[in-house]
């Protein structure tokens, strides 16, 4: 009676095995649906804010159009329209809306 029980408390033979298999595919499964998506897509932003320079068209995470004037290390300056010119962060440029600038979604949308 004592070994049956103590029989069925070990469970199937291999069943760690299982388990841990398991542990390891799903950690794969958030890796390569989850972190590195996202390490990517911050590191193509990182390289984007690099490369601004003097005479680039932006877009802002707020929405606001700009032709880049001044690059400094942590800031821009944008041209937003005739005699106005606004200093932004380097991180409130979006790269997914600058793309292309937007201009021409914005053309075909009216």
């Amino acid at each position: 009676m004592i070994q049956t029980i103590i029989l069925q408390a070990d469970g199937a033979p291999g069943g760690g095995m299982t388990q841990i298999f398991m542990l390891v595919a799903l950690v794969a499964v958030f890796y390569f649906f989850m972190i590195r998506p996202q390490t990517k897509k911050a590191k193509e932003a990182k390289k984007f804010r690099e490369a601004l320079a003097k005479g680039d068209k932006v877009i802002t995470i707020g929405g606001i159009h700009g032709k880049v004037v001044e690059v400094k290390d942590l800031y821009l300056v944008l041209s937003i329209a005739n005699g106005v010119e606004v200093k932004v962060s380097k991180s409130a440029v979006s790269p997914e809306l600058s793309t292309g600038t937007g201009e021409s979604e914005l053309q075909q949308k009216k």
